[in-house]
């Protein structure tokens, strides 16, 4: 975050050049803003800010949060999701006493996100986009800066250890049905292929998330 103050200022030559001082975040008035989507979160404790000679203010605050997002998994595991990061402030009118903007763009926001944060896992992350507006609430408007995070579904994994073992099932089904065996050797084929393909189900309730309205076609053949 960056803010000026205008009321603390100062000439750096009657200060033993000094043009900057760190400062806790209680001594001056800091933005307040919050996350629409969070559930719940760390907060770390770095509660300084930098303040410059000029009034202005620059505060840095990493921490974990945990956001709500709806998923929508018809196409997995090659889906892929967007989620909504909303920054606001409600105690304060846009019109009158507070305005947020963005400091850097898009790109290089996505340039920092690839090279320290979302560079491993299970999602690769593919897109951001920013859009800011106003919202009205109680006959007042607010700054609102909502972040699109589209993000990629890795497979690998799940192709490696559900897709391939459903379709070896599957042709093993085939080639039991149509091979020349006898009706006892079929039946007993017939109930280990449906015991490995209910095992196969389990795992794939077990790992999909629950949060959708429409099941994954893998789960529905």
């Amino acid at each position: 975050q960056e803010w000026k103050n205008t009321f603390a200022t100062w000439d750096p030559q009657d200060f033993c050049n000094i043009s900057q001082v760190v400062l806790p975040m209680d001594v001056y008035w800091s933005p307040p803003i919050f996350i629409l989507e969070r559930v719940n979160g760390k907060n770390s404790n770095l509660d300084f800010v930098t303040v410059k000679h000029n009034g202005s203010f620059n505060s840095t605050q990493p921490f974990q949060v945990t956001l709500t997002c709806s998923l929508m998994i018809l196409k997995f595991p090659f889906d892929t999701q967007m989620c909504n990061l909303s920054i606001a402030s409600f105690l304060y009118p846009a019109v009158t006493d507070f305005v947020m903007k963005t400091r850097r763009t898009p790109a290089e926001m996505m340039k920092d996100s690839h090279s320290f944060f979302l560079t491993d896992g299970e999602w690769k992350f593919t897109n951001l986009s920013i859009f800011e507006y106003l919202e009205e609430l109680n006959n007042e408007r607010f700054c609102v800066m909502t972040y699109v995070i589209s993000m990629e579904r890795r497979p690998t994994l799940y192709i490696l250890n559900l897709i391939l073992p459903t379709c070896a099932l599957y042709l093993l089904d085939m080639a039991v049905f149509f091979g020349p065996i006898s009706l006892e050797e079929k039946v007993s084929f017939q109930i280990a292929i449906t015991v490995g393909s209910s095992m196969l189900a389990v795992i794939l309730n077990d790992i999909l998330p629950t949060s959708s309205n429409k099941p994954p076609i893998i789960g529905t053949h």
